[in-house]
C-alpha cells in the first residue's frame, strides 16, 4: 500500500463512520504543483479518542490537540480532528483547544494559505477557504489571516516561510515579510532541536543558496547562525577566489548542493570557512597578501560549538567538524606520503570530504587537479591496500617480548607505515621490521614463538 492509497483508505473508514475527513496540508499543495508528496496528512471532525477507536494500533502522540498517527506497513499518517488554537504561551503549543466540526474554521489556524487547502480524496475537488491556490498559482508564501499572531503561535513558522519560499521558488508576501523581520530575535524561543531540523531542510532540498539568502533578508540569519552571517564582507585573496568574500564564495558551494544530499555533508560546506571571520589579516597586516591563518583549527572549533548549541547527535557532530578539519588537505595530496595518503583517504565518509573539495574549487579557482588525481588513486587503489588486514597485533607484541604501554602503539604505527607504503607483506617480514626498528623484546623466544603460532 502507498502513501496515497493509506490515506485514501483513512478517509473512506472515516466517512464510513459517518464522519468528514479530507487530505490536508502540504500532500494538497504538493499534489496541486505537480509534486509527489513526501507524506500524507487527513482531517476530519472524528474526535482523537474516536479515531483511536476506528484504528487499532494507531498511536495518540497529540492527543489533546487532536492528532493521532495511522501505521500500516512502512507508511504512516497523521490524522487530525478539526479544531481552533486559543492562545499560545510559548511559542508552539496553543493554550487551550476547541474541537470543531467546521474544516474552514480548522484552516485558520494553519501557517500558510498554501498549507491550508483540503481535497476530497475521491474527486480531487479542492476546498479552499484561505484563497491558496491563488497564491500557489502567484507563487506566494501568505500567512494565513494576521501574520504576527501566526507567528506568535508558532515562531518556527519564520524559517518555514524562508524554506518554502526557497524550496518552490516563491516570493513572501510584503506583510509576512515585515512580520518576521520584525519578530526576528524571538526565533531564539524556539527549541535548538527544531530550529537545526527546519536549517538542515534548507540545506538540503535543493535551494540551499536561496535559502540561506532569504535567512538573510529577513534578518533570520544573525539570531540562528551569527558566525555565518559574519561571513559577509570578508575578503579573500582574488588570485584564489576571484569570485568574491567568504559569504559569495559559501553561497556558490551550496549552490552546487542538489536535493537529497548528505545532511553533514550540507553542514560542512555551510561551515568549512566559518572560522576565516576572526583570523582574518589584511594585505596591511601581512605585507603580501590576504591572509587567514589557523582558520582552519579556529573552524573546527566554530563548528563544535554550533553543533553542540544546535544539539546535532555526536555521530553527525564529529563528521562535519571531520569534514572542516580536514579540507585543506587537498592541497598536499600529490606530496604526501603513500601511507599518509591512504590513511587520509579511508576517512570514514571520504565520498563527503571528496564532494567538498570538488565543490570549493569549483566555487574559486576551478582547478580540480587534486581532486582527479585523489579520485584516480580512489580508482586504482584496492580496498585491501588501503585497509589491509593487519600483520602483527598486541598479542603478538607481547609474544615477541615487548611490555604494553606507549611503545604499542609506536610500534603498531610504524607498522601500518611500513604496510602501507609496500614495505612489508607478510607476518615474518613485520617480526623483522620490528627487530630491526625497536631492537628484540626482551624474551629471546620470542621469534620462534610467533613464528610457531
Amino acid at each position: 500500500m502507498t502513501p496515497r492509497e493509506l490515506a485514501n483508505s483513512i478517509c473512506d473508514m472515516l466517512m464510513r463512520d459517518g464522519h468528514q475527513a479530507f487530505l490536508v496540508g502540504g500532500c494538497v499543495r504538493d499534489l496541486l504543483l505537480g509534486r509527489d508528496p513526501a507524506d500524507y496528512d487527513v482531517s476530519t471532525d472524528a474526535t482523537p479518542d474516536r479515531v483511536l477507536q476506528i484504528f487499532p494500533g494507531s498511536v495518540g502522540v497529540g492527543a489533546q490537540f487532536g492528532v493521532v498517527i495511522v501505521p500500516a506497513g512502512l507508511h504512516k499518517v497523521e490524522v487530525a480532528t478539526f479544531r481552533a488554537d486559543i492562545g499560545s504561551a510559548d511559542g508552539r503549543h496553543p493554550e487551550h483547544v476547541v474541537f470543531t466540526s467546521r474544516p474552514e474554521q480548522d484552516v485558520q489556524r494553519r501557517d500558510f494559505t498554501i498549507n491550508g487547502l483540503l481535497m476530497r480524496h475521491q474527486s480531487g475537488e479542492v476546498l479552499d477557504f484561505v484563497e491558496g491556490q491563488r497564491d500557489l498559482s502567484a507563487g506566494v508564501i501568505r500567512s494565513i489571516g494576521e501574520p504576527e499572531r501566526r507567528f506568535a503561535e508558532d515562531k518556527l513558522r519564520m524559517l518555514r516561510a524562508n524554506r518554502f519560499s526557497a524550496r518552490f521558488g516563491f516570493r513572501i508576501d510584503d506583510a509576512t515579510l515585515e512580520a518576521i523581520r520584525a519578530l526576528a530575535p524571538e526565533i531564539i524561543q524556539v527549541s535548538a532541536e527544531r530550529i537545526r531540523e527546519e536549517l538542515t531542510k534548507m540545506l538540503t532540498e535543493g535551494a540551499a543558496r536561496r535559502a540561506l539568502e532569504l535567512l538573510d533578508q529577513t534578518e533570520l540569519l544573525r539570531h540562528v547562525l551569527p558566525e555565518v552571517a559574519d561571513m559577509q564582507g570578508v575578503e579573500q585573496p582574488p588570485q584564489y577566489h576571484p569570485e568574491g568574500d567568504v559569504w559569495t564564495h559559501t553561497l556558490i558551494m551550496l549552490e552546487g548542493l542538489a536535493a537529497g544530499c548528505s545532511e553533514t555533508l550540507a553542514w560542512g560546506i555551510l561551515l568549512h570557512d566559518v572560522g576565516k571571520p576572526p583570523t582574518f589579516k589584511p594585505i596591511s597586516e601581512t605585507g603580501d597578501r590576504i591572509r587567514f591563518d589557523g582558520h582552519v583549527e579556529v573552524g573546527a572549533r566554530m563548528a563544535e560549538t554550533i553543533c553542540r548549541r544546535l544539539r546535532f547527535s555526536n555521530e553527525d557532530t564529529d563528521q562535519i567538524i571531520a569534514l572542516i578539519a580536514n579540507h585543506m588537505r587537498f592541497i598536499d595530496v600529490k606530496r604526501m606520503r603513500e601511507s599518509t595518503l591512504k590513511r587520509f583517504i579511508r576517512l570514514p565518509r571520504f565520498d563527503e570530504h571528496i564532494a567538498l573539495h570538488r565543490l570549493d574549487c569549483l566555487s574559486s579557482h576551478r582547478r580540480l587537479d587534486a581532486y582527479d588525481f585523489v579520485t584516480q588513486i580512489l580508482k586504482e587503489t584496492p580496498t585491501e591496500e588501503i585497509r589491509p588486514v593487519r600483520l602483527l597485533t598486541g598479542n603478538d607484541l607481547r609474544e615477541l617480548g615487548y611490555q604494553p604501554g606507549p611503545l604499542f602503539t609506536e610500534i603498531l604505527g610504524a607498522l601500518e607505515d611500513a604496510q602501507l607504503e609496500g614495505q612489508i607483506q607478510s607476518k615474518v617480514a613485520a617480526i623483522a621490521f620490528v627487530y630491526e626498528q625497536f631492537g628484540k623484546g626482551k624474551r629471546q623466544d620470542g621469534l620462534r614463538s610467533s613464528l610457531s603460532a
